[in-house]
């Protein structure tokens, strides 16, 4: 009997460094495959030069858009939530909820707000063709999310 109990407990023994081994292990695997968490709210795209000519129409100017996408499932109460360029040009989104995995369009130009598409109502043009940025910040004034174009360091900060 001591022989049989002896191998159970060489078995447990084994049993359990091999368990200790495989959870230290799948951290270091994990870390080395590590990609950087995707934003909830993020900017996803901005179309700042307004395709054709820059005349001021409500039509060119609504061609200057930024997205917003909400890439979580829940929805998003974007109440108080600001979009600003660098010259202080500010939208202020207004009882507005951006549903789970969807994105909304914020136009330059007057039109009727959707549950895809909002309008900051402007008569000029916000976004530099050469350089500016796009910072979001939500209803508290903390940092979400920015896109820069045209810099010597161009890109997301």
């Amino acid at each position: 009997m001591s022989k049989s109990i002896t191998a159970r407990r060489l078995t447990a023994a084994a049993l359990t460094v091999g368990a200790l081994t495989a959870v230290l292990a799948v951290p270091a695997t994990a870390a080395d495959h590590h990609r950087a968490p995707r934003p909830s709210v993020e900017i996803s795209d901005v179309q700042y030069d307004s395709p054709g000519r820059d005349d001021r129409s409500n039509r060119s100017l609504n061609k200057e858009w930024v997205e917003i996408t909400n890439n979580t499932r829940r929805t998003v109460n974007l109440d108080g939530w600001t979009l600003r360029d660098e010259d202080g040009h500010r939208y202020t989104f207004h009882d507005y909820r951006l549903a789970g995995r969807s994105t909304v369009r914020v136009h330059t130009g007057q039109g009727r707000d959707t549950r895809t598409d909002v309008y900051q109502d402007r008569r000029n043009y916000v976004w530099d063709n050469r350089s500016d940025t796009a910072t979001l910040r939500n209803d508290h004034g903390r940092y979400i999310d920015s896109d820069s174009w045209g810099h010597r360091r161009s890109g997301r900060h």
